[in-house]
């Protein structure tokens, strides 16, 4: 079967882009499974070797976009943008939702049990902390190359001392930070 495996990284983080992946293999490659289970040296090693076992696509979405479209539209066009790249007979994302494209199918957990889409999930992350750990010297105060722009405490703390970044993710709403959000920082 001709294969295209779909996911994200970065729907969840309260700073920095979302990536969208989609991996058709040219040939097999082992020890793959959802990218959050690995260790990031073994997500490292086989972000390579997936890209040389594959046709791949990768999506980056900013902040400001998924500010003004929304998540699930963002995900959408990238789905899209990734079907436009990669020509296969099957599409499979995970998730629970195909976002109204009539030719994607999906299935929860994929990530972990669908070698194209453990591969996806593996490219979506790793480009995604790699970006992060790239723009973390132009954002010193926020550190970014540790929490990659999730919302941990000390990311928290940094936004309420320093305001939003114009990498932040204005739309999403955080208890912890209702006073930043109503005040005139952004």
């Amino acid at each position: 079967m001709n294969l295209c495996g779909i996911d994200e990284a970065g729907r969840g983080p309260i700073a920095g882009p979302m990536t969208v992946a989609g991996v058709l293999f040219k040939s097999k490659v082992d020890g793959l499974n959802d990218s959050k289970k690995l260790t990031e040296k073994k997500r490292e090693a086989l972000f390579e070797l997936i890209k040389e076992n594959s046709y791949y696509h990768i999506v980056f979405t900013d902040a400001a976009t998924i500010d003004e479209k929304g998540l699930s539209a963002c995900i959408k066009h990238s789905i899209l943008e990734i079907m436009e790249n990669i020509e296969a007979q099957n599409y499979l994302m995970d998730g629970n939702t195909a976002f109204g494209i009539s030719n994607l199918t999906f299935k929860i957990k994929a990530d972990a049990t669908v070698p194209e889409v453990s591969a996806a999930s593996i490219l979506a992350k790793v480009s995604r902390d790699r970006y992060m750990c790239q723009l973390a010297p132009k954002y010193p105060d926020y550190n970014f190359e540790k929490h990659k722009g999730y919302g941990t405490k000390a990311h928290i703390e940094a936004i309420k001392e320093h305001g939003y970044s114009d990498i932040h993710r204005r739309s999403f709403k955080l208890k912890a930070l209702e006073d930043l959000n109503q005040s005139s920082l952004f």
